[in-house]
């Protein structure tokens, strides 16, 4: 049966959190944790593969500018995808993770992905998600449960191996106490009904019926509804969101930071997710119509300036044209901290011969060594970092310059 437009409520049921065994727990915990035994209520999410998604007249509008621009920005960059590809990909990643709470500066997170450093958590786990992200993108031609386990596999791997990539076998809730669901602001399905969920989801996204924004919005939605797994679902459920921007074509060549737009104004992101649950997907599908024109303003920005920046280093590099100093100087714009071997991997420039190109670049200023190893050194381009960090700035602003 086709549903309406309140088919995207989600019901509920009654389950039975049992007492708890006391080995383990101090007296204090023990205590909270029995408080908790009892009857509570799981959601039971909504049926959407057959759902007709009616949306009020502006809202559709919306969302066609707002994919008109996404679609705009996407071809504009055409020959030049290279140095910024990677750049807007990280840039999503991180945008996706402070959502989280999970914040880094550039500068760590650039070296955690090009040094392997682990010694700051939050950046180690921004470079998980964008492993996650290129996950997404490299399997957009086949949303199935593989590619959703494979993202969700990337992202979660380096921090808790043993869950990644796989659903959930126990109940997961959102706010409350941490000893069991009864007071959470949402408790997730129970982890039965994970799988047939998904499926469902599936076959939703897999339509090709549906204006694709609003498509994305409402699979990504019920994503979030059904929490999958016992950590990562944000994450992993904007990691969909490039996935699906890319089966649907609107976006072939980069990834769109749709999560700094979300960013933006990160409770009503919350608040549309509960309108959703309540049976209104106009409110989510606004959310991201809303997001995607201020990533679109925002990577612009970053991509000007990324230009203007290596516009600038031509006139300050000492060194032939066809030198490979000028190889080095545009792979740091997409990789702004490199080292003797990230640059052999990369340029194929050998340790050893890696100061003969690096050496004009820090004579201009454009890079500064930031390691005092005689071996594997290391520099930064501080004038990328600072775009890097400019962008994340201006993700957390409500309005931006157009």
């Amino acid at each position: 049966m086709v549903a309406s437009l309140t088919g995207t409520a989600v019901g509920y049921e009654a389950l039975q959190w049992p007492i708890p065994v006391a080995a383990g727990y101090s007296l204090a915990d023990l205590r909270a944790a029995r408080r908790q035994a009892g009857e509570y209520r799981a959601a039971i999410p909504a049926t959407i593969a057959d759902l007709e998604v009616h949306l009020p007249a502006h809202v559709l509008a919306d969302a066609d500018e707002a994919s008109r621009e996404v679609a705009r920005f996407d071809a504009e960059l055409g020959a030049e995808i290279a140095p910024f590809a990677s750049v807007l990909l990280r840039s999503e990643s991180a945008a996706s993770s402070t959502i989280e709470n999970l914040t880094a500066s550039a500068r760590a997170i650039a070296e955690a992905e090009a040094l392997g450093t682990t010694g700051r958590r939050n950046a180690a786990l921004i470079v998980g998600n964008t492993e996650a992200m290129r996950a997404a993108v490299a399997l957009a031609d086949q949303i199935d449960e593989d590619a959703i386990l494979a993202m969700h596999s990337a992202l979660m791997r380096p921090s808790d191996p043993e869950t990644a990539g796989r659903w959930r076998t126990e109940q997961v809730w959102i706010g409350g106490g941490a000893f069991g669901p009864r007071g959470a602001d949402f408790v997730a399905p129970h982890h039965e009904r994970v799988q047939p969920a998904i499926a469902d989801l599936l076959a939703f996204a897999q339509r090709g019926d549906i204006p694709t924004l609003p498509q994305v919005a409402v699979a990504h939605a019920q994503f979030e509804t059904i929490h999958p797994f016992t950590d990562g679902n944000g994450r992993t459920g904007r990691a969909l969101v490039q996935a699906m921007l890319h089966n649907k074509r609107l976006t072939r060549q980069i990834t769109v930071p749709v999560s700094a737009g979300l960013l933006a104004d990160t409770d009503s992101y919350f608040e549309a997710l509960g309108s959703y649950r309540q049976g209104d997907p106009a409110s989510i599908v606004e959310k991201f119509s809303e997001a995607s024109i201020l990533a679109v303003i925002n990577g612009r920005q970053l991509v000007g300036d990324l230009r203007d920046i290596r516009t600038r280093w031509n006139s300050e590099i000492t060194a032939r044209s066809d030198s490979a100093v000028h190889r080095v100087a545009d792979l740091l714009i997409r990789q702004p901290v490199v080292s003797a071997v990230s640059l052999q991997r990369e340029l194929g420039i050998t340790t050893g011969n890696a100061r003969r190109y690096v050496d004009p670049l820090v004579a201009a200023g454009v890079i500064v060594e930031f390691t005092d190893r005689a071996r594997n050194r290391a520099w930064r381009a501080p004038e990328v970092l600072e775009a890097l960090d400019a962008f994340a700035e201006r993700a957390g602003r409500r309005t931006l310059a157009t």
